[in-house]
């Protein structure tokens, strides 16, 4: 009996050391499992096949293999991996691994045995009447001491959880306070330096206080009164009070975005370790346009449509100035061509007026262009695929080019050689023109429909175009095999691109969204947000600064460049045909169609898609 007593309390004592069940895919432990070694950090198994890069880290061959496929560097440490050749056998870690793995295999066919037989259970040997009550006390006491110790492990793990979480939790907000006092202090040095400015100012014309709105955003003293240059409700005010006061609503209006540009702008030339000035001068000059104006003045309004009332389409496709600014040209889907002078436009009393010139063409009119070089000339683009060359003063057409092959969206002369011009089809091609002769110079083959050509204004040789691929391509017209930029971001097709100046594109899509581009960059600068398109042609324009275009809403929006946000809108009045009276005004689908930027000036002209002009400056 005794001798059985002792067998079994030896049966006991082995049992302490049994292994727990494998977990995490045949690796045992507790918490801090002593086997972490030979696990892959990617597929977190025991490593096959041990590889060891140059880093020192070692992967699953397979693994790290199938890693360096999809990225060239060391998934552990980031370390660049030029190839392949550059990862080893790890001889050691293997012969460790296959030792470890031995062992893990005899603990398992241990346990197997000790269940499914081959020695006592478990239940077996605690339900033997020949257990008397010290043994029952001593396994007892084990499997306390071992609940105890998985209970410990248990809390320690989610203590070092929640230890990790807390962590990362306070190095983040720590990050974010760093940035924020760096902020502060490039906010207070800012602060500074306009103080100076204010007291310079202060100092060199006394009176100007006198004038100041109290510091604040806050206008509600105005009660509503700000009505504009001609208002009668700032009658006996001074002018700087209500412009200043129509300035600061207006940066409260946006006062997120232009928070976004103010530390874009300034942390910019902080990090690119400029003068730091420069970055406040650049955001004081975005801040002044933006704020400069408030809203459109009407200055006159003319009409296109040859009968507006009977339902007919009177969209206008292309506005466009003349060279010096003297004369405007209209054209759209009724074939016509209208020429009228600005300033009797302007002057005339009565919104009744009649163009100086007018010309017919065969086909309904996308784009015209004109030369800035012979005030006279003027080139169309048709529906039909031709371009024409006209005498804008005479109405006779002067030269026709008919090679593309389907509808031609877009026309437009270099600036800096008058004798070359570039038309964009549905053909998918690009053709030069000369005025010289009469047939295509060269052709540049796109992959889809060509929406809009137009040419860097201060190059002979660079020009972009917007294609139904979603994308704008700038080529160098003296290697056309290659674009030199192809600028990809929009989600639908480029139906304009313009340039702001020698160096920046603004181009707009049927995804309701601008996008501004610098030449050198392929990625974006800025998205502009808030029109309406997605479908129609609704005109582009732009005077380096300020970028306008036109809505399905019937409206026309102006941006600034700087900002991503809208400045102002204007609403097109509808005017129902006789079969739409009866339809509500949100029932009738009309939009802004076309806008022209007058050069040197804040007036611009757009049409929508009744054949309503507006002439409109910016107040």
């Amino acid at each position: 009996m005794a001798g059985r007593t002792q067998q079994q309390a030896d049966r006991t004592r082995r049992k302490r050391s049994r292994t727990l069940p494998p977990v995490y895919t045949g690796i045992s432990g507790s918490f801090e499992d002593k086997d972490n070694d030979f696990v892959c950090p990617i597929c977190f198994d025991i490593i096959e096949e041990a590889h060891m890069t140059k880093c020192g880290h070692t992967f699953c061959y397979k693994c790290i293999k199938q890693s360096l496929e999809n990225s060239n560097r060391c998934p552990k440490c980031n370390y660049l991996i030029e190839s392949s050749d550059q990862i080893f056998p790890n001889f050691t870690l293997n012969e460790l691994i296959m030792k470890h793995r031995g062992k893990l295999e005899e603990k398992k066919i241990k346990v197997e045995n000790n269940i499914h037989g081959g020695s006592t259970s478990w239940y077996d040997m605690i339900t033997e009447d020949s257990l008397d009550l010290p043994n029952v006390n001593n396994l007892l006491e084990i499997l306390q001491t071992k609940k105890q110790k998985l209970e410990a492990d248990n809390q320690l793990s989610q203590h070092m959880i929640l230890k990790d979480f807390l962590h990362n939790v306070r190095q983040k907000k720590q990050e974010q306070l760093d940035q924020l006092q760096k902020e502060l202090s490039l906010i207070d040095e800012d602060l500074s330096k306009v103080e100076v400015m204010i007291s310079e100012t202060k100092r060199k014309f006394s009176s100007f206080s006198d004038h100041l709105v109290p510091n604040g955003f806050d206008v509600a003293t105005d009660n509503g009164s700000q009505d504009g240059f001609n208002g009668s409700k700032n009658a006996g005010k001074p002018f700087f009070n209500t412009t200043h006061a129509a300035r600061r609503k207006k940066v409260d209006q946006h006062y997120e975005d232009l928070e976004q540009c103010y530390f874009t702008i300034r942390q910019k030339k902080l990090f690119e370790f400029e003068d730091k000035s420069n970055g406040l001068d650049e955001f004081t000059e975005s801040l002044s346009k933006f704020t400069r104006f408030s809203s459109f003045r009407p200055l006159a309004t003319l009409s296109y449509a040859s009968d507006m009332y009977n339902g007919s389409s009177n969209i206008v496709s292309s506005i466009e100035f003349d060279r010096d600014c003297d004369y405007f040209a209209i054209a759209g889907v009724t074939r016509k061509i209208k020429i009228y002078e600005y300033d009797t436009v302007i002057k005339d009393a009565v919104d009744i007026h009649y163009p100086v010139h007018e010309m017919v063409c065969n086909s309904k009119i996308s784009c015209v262009t004109w030369s800035s070089y012979h005030k006279n000339l003027l080139a169309s683009s048709d529906y039909e695929g031709t371009i024409t060359l006209w005498d804008a003063f005479t109405g006779q057409t002067s030269k026709i080019f008919q090679e593309h092959e389907k509808r031609c969206w877009s026309v437009d002369f270099n600036r800096m050689d008058p004798k070359l011009l570039a038309s964009g089809s549905d053909d998918a091609k690009v053709k030069l023109w000369s005025t010289n002769t009469d047939h295509s110079i060269a052709c540049l083959e796109a992959k889809a429909n060509v929406c809009c050509v137009y040419f860097n204004p201060e190059s002979r040789y660079h020009l972009a175009f917007g294609s139904a691929d979603h994308c704008v391509h700038y080529y160098d017209l003296r290697n056309t095999k290659q674009a030199v930029m192809v600028f990809k971001g929009h989600r639908k097709a480029v139906s304009y691109c313009k340039f702001l100046n020698s160096q920046e594109i603004v181009s707009a899509s049927t995804d309701s969204q601008l996008k501004l581009w610098e030449v050198s960059k392929p990625s974006c600068l800025r998205t502009f947000k808030g029109h309406t398109n997605e479908k129609n042609f609704v005109g582009l324009a732009t005077d380096g600064d300020y970028i306008a275009c036109g809505s399905e809403n019937n409206s026309l929006f102006v941006y600034y460049k700087g900002l991503s946000k809208q400045l102002l809108t204007f609403k097109f009045e509808t005017v129902k045909s006789v079969l739409e009276k009866n339809k509500k005004e949100e029932e009738v689908n009309e939009f802004v169609s076309a806008v022209s930027w007058r050069p040197g000036s804040n007036v611009m002209v757009a049409a929508n898609s009744q054949g309503t002009v507006k002439v409109l400056e910016m107040v």
